[in-house]
């Protein structure tokens, strides 16, 4: 249930709650006009509750990036499962679609499919601070986009286990998406132990906030190092259970003009499948990473 929030330091922006852990909307914002004082509000709203949404925004390319960059440099749209790469003249927008195109190719990446729990990019040494999605199309039924709170699951993981994972890295895949496709130019692998991937900390600080935070990926061949391949599954698998409880999550149905923007270090998202006769359009745009993912002290 959605309820006013209000805080002192955010007196540029009128705020209300999308769930007890995760995330807020900022009411009557139009991100192509914004001003620095509005833009640092809006910081301090993504640092508090890790995801901001904006309705009814009417955003050219050029207006997307803008807003973007704000918040630091832009990573470049990742190569497409059509060989593609982004919007034409704009190489930082990821096409997010199942719509084909006249060659009867996808215009974009991810079909419309389940896209399971994961942290964008954590394959990566440096994996983007923040993503921002933007809906042109959306489909009469589904593709809703559910986000978890990292921060929120830290805290309240039982004592037992978070003093078991306090000092462990865990191998992100680099070989499979978040919709189950092989990434191009990867080698086919589905042994944990030996796909490619990045090691990070399970516990992470937050690179802003310094928060704790928990740092999961996603669990497709994901692999705790060190540890047996079975200790591994097991402890994996206790610490997802916990961390995606729906008392930590907020499910977000889309309308077209909405802009959703979440903290890649403090959440993970997952997508629910949709009606692949429906048309759904959306745009990505990801600020680069500034620091690899840290332990706490």
């Amino acid at each position: 249930m959605r309820k006013q929030y209000s805080d002192s330091d955010m007196t540029e922006l009128e705020l209300q709650s999308l769930s007890t852990n995760v995330g807020v909307e900022a009411i009557g914002v139009d991100l192509a006009t914004i001003n620095e004082k509005t833009h640092s509000a809006i910081t301090r709203a993504l640092d508090q509750h890790s995801s901001v949404l904006f309705r009814d925004q009417n955003l050219t390319p050029s207006d997307l990036v803008a807003f973007s960059r704000r918040f630091g440099d832009l990573d470049q749209a990742p190569v497409m499962e059509n060989g593609k790469t982004a919007v034409p003249g704009y190489p930082e927008i990821y096409i997010v679609s199942n719509i084909k195109g006249d060659d009867g190719k996808p215009i974009g990446s991810l079909g419309s499919g389940e896209a399971v729990w994961h942290t964008d990019m954590s394959y990566l040494e440096n994996p983007p601070d923040i993503s921002m999605l933007y809906a042109l199309e959306v489909p009469s039924d589904g593709g809703n986009t559910t986000l978890c709170s990292m921060a929120a699951a830290h805290d309240e993981l039982p004592a037992y286990l978070r003093k078991r994972i306090a000092k462990l890295s865990i191998k992100h895949d680099g070989t499979y998406n978040s919709g189950g496709f092989l990434r191009k130019g990867i080698r086919e692998d589905r042994d944990p132990m030996t796909c490619e991937g990045q090691s990070h900390p399970v516990i992470c600080a937050h690179p802003r906030t310094g928060r704790p935070v928990l740092y999961l990926g996603r669990r497709r061949n994901a692999y705790i190092m060190g540890l047996e391949r079975k200790e591994s599954e097991k402890l994996l698998n206790q610490v997802w259970d916990f961390a995606t409880l729906p008392q930590y999550t907020y499910c977000h149905e889309w309308r077209v003009g909405d802009l959703l923007m979440w903290d890649n270090r403090s959440t993970m998202h997952r997508r629910e499948p949709f009606p692949a006769a429906d048309r759904r359009l959306m745009q990505r745009t990801q600020i680069r990473g500034r620091e690899q993912p840290k332990p706490m002290n």
